[in-house]
């Protein structure tokens, strides 16, 4: 990827994938461009927004439906029981996932030319650190250090 020499190059930390900025006009144009408008007051819908709670639509076979209902404090119960455990319990398998994606794609974008890429980036989905480590030795500090940074799982 041919970046011009005047163009940051800026990432995503949680994806690890770069992002185009529209530098065009003054650093007010810019600023008006990226600022964030704070939200409007959206109207009441279902659930309980005062506490986080948000109604949406979940389509499930008959016989799920049955199991829900059947279950103490109903499906909405169930449902957020389930979700609290398939979280505690798959949660560090997810963040190492999601480290090793977004290592990859900043790894694919900074390094793409760099000598041992490609076995960089099979220790990467191996989950060799070390070895990891030791084929981005010659990289420049920065990239090596950033990378490594992302393919930790506490750091998204």
């Amino acid at each position: 990827m041919a970046i011009p020499q005047n163009q940051p190059l800026v990432f995503n930390h949680a994806s690890g994938q770069s992002v185009d900025l529209d530098l065009r006009g003054g650093e007010d144009a810019v600023a008006a461009r990226y600022t964030e408008l704070a939200p409007t007051e959206a109207p009441r819908g279902r659930g309980r927004p005062m506490l986080g709670v948000v109604a949406r639509e979940v389509t499930l076979l008959p016989e799920h439906w049955e199991w829900l209902a059947a279950q103490p404090g109903g499906a909405s119960v169930a449902l957020r029981k389930l979700v609290h455990d398939a979280r505690r319990h798959g949660g560090d398998c997810e963040r190492t996932l999601q480290a090793r994606d977004r290592a990859y794609h900043a790894m694919a974008t900074l390094a793409g030319d760099f000598a041992g890429l490609e076995e960089a980036s099979r220790a990467l989905f191996a989950g060799d650190r070390e070895r990891l480590a030791a084929q981005m030795a010659a990289w420049p500090d920065d990239v090596r250090g950033y990378v490594l940074q992302l393919a930790e799982p506490a750091s998204g």
